[in-house]
C-alpha cells in the first residue's frame, strides 16, 4: 500500500469544523465538506518529507529526537515506536523546565534510580511503614513523568510534537534553545510555531502512529547511515595505516640498498692513489 493510500484510509486529511479553525492554516486546506475543512494531502505529504530529512540528518550526527505528545490518542503510537526504536518521549505531563532547565531533570532521574535500587534491594522495607508510602510515591510519579527521557543524556537535536495547542510549552522551550520542531497541526493550529508544519488530522489515533511510524523509519535510517559512516572510517584508518607501513618498508630497502652500495664505492677507491704512487715512484729515477 502507498504510504498516500495509507494517509488517506487513517484520516489524517480531515481538519476540523469550520467555526473552529485558524486562518494561518488556508495554505494547508483543500476545501470544505459539509462544515468540515479537508487538509490538502500534498501539503502532508511534503511536510512528512521535509520532516523525515531533517530528522535523518539530526541522527546521522548522533543527536536524539524527542518525541511529545501527552494527549490520550497519540500516548500508545509514541511509547511504542520509540521504545522500538531507542528514542526519548514525553506521553505525560510536560514538566516546566524539562529543557531549558536539564541539570534539574537529570537530578530528578538520579533520584528515580536511587529509589529504584531501594525498591530492588528490597531495602525500602526498613523504613517505617509511612514513610515506605512516600518514597512509593514519590518514586510513581518520577517514573510517570521523566521515564520517557531517562536516556536522554543531552538535549535533543530535533522535537517532534502532536498537537500544537497542547503542547505549547514544549514548543516554547525548544525555540528558546534553538532546537528545531516538527509538527502534526490540525486545522485549529498554529503552523508558525512549528518549524517543520505537517497538516494533518492530530486527533485520530489512526493518523498519528502513521506519521509516527514514519518519523521512526527515518530515524533509522539515520542511524544506520551513521553506523556506516564510522564502519567506513574505521577502514579508511586501516587502509592508511598499512599504506604508511609500507611506505616505511620500502624507505627501509632503499636504505639497505644504499649501505650496499657504500662499500663497493669504497673499495674501488683506493685504485687511484696507488696509480699515483706508481709515478710519484717514476719520477725519482729519471
Amino acid at each position: 500500500m502507498s504510504l498516500v493510500k495509507e494517509l488517506i484510509e487513517a484520516g489524517i486529511h480531515f481538519g476540523q469544523r469550520r467555526s473552529n479553525w485558524n486562518p494561518k492554516m488556508r495554505p494547508y486546506i483543500f476545501a470544505t465538506r459539509n462544515q468540515i475543512h479537508i487538509i490538502d494531502i500534498k501539503e502532508t505529504i511534503k511536510g512528512l518529507l521535509l520532516a523525515r530529512k531533517l530528522i535523518q540528518k539530526v541522527t546521522s550526527e548522533g543527536k536524539d529526537v524527542v518525541f511529545v505528545g501527552t494527549k490520550r490518542q497519540s500516548q500508545a503510537a509514541i511509547e511504542k515506536y520509540c521504545t522500538d526504536i531507542g528514542m526519548p518521549y514525553v506521553t505525560e505531563r510536560w514538566l516546566g523546565g524539562t529543557l531549558t532547565n536539564f541539570r534539574t531533570i537529570r537530578e530528578r532521574l538520579k533520584r528515580l534510580e536511587e529509589l529504584e535500587k531501594l525498591i530492588e534491594s528490597g531495602e525500602i522495607r526498613s523504613y517505617s511503614k509511612k514513610m515506605e508510602s512516600q518514597l512509593l510515591r514519590e518514586q510513581k510519579k518520577i517514573f510517570r513523568n521523566l521515564n520517557g527521557i531517562r536516556t536522554m543524556g543531552n538535549l535533543p537535536g530535533a522535537m517532534v510534537v502532536v498537537d500544537v495547542n497542547r503542547e505549547k510549552n514544549a514548543l516554547f522551550e525548544a525555540r528558546n534553545l534553538g532546537i528545531p520542531t516538527i509538527c502534526l497541526i490540525d486545522t485549529d493550529g498554529d503552523p508558525d510555531l512549528a518549524d517543520i508544519p505537517i497538516p494533518g488530522n492530530d486527533d485520530s489515533m489512526r493518523s498519528i502512529d502513521v506519521i509516527v511510524r514514519e518519523l521512526c523509519a527515518a530515524i533509522a535510517e539515520g542511524k544506520a547511515k551513521r553506523a556506516q559512516e564510522a564502519q567506513e572510517r574505521a577502514e579508511g584508518g586501516g587502509n592508511e595505516e598499512e599504506g604508511g607501513n609500507q611506505g616505511r618498508r620500502r624507505s627501509s630497502r632503499s636504505q639497505f640498498r644504499a649501505e650496499e652500495d657504500a662499500p663497493a664505492a669504497e673499495a674501488d677507491s683506493p685504485a687511484e692513489p696507488t696509480a699515483e704512487a706508481g709515478v710519484a715512484t717514476e719520477t725519482p729515477g729519471n
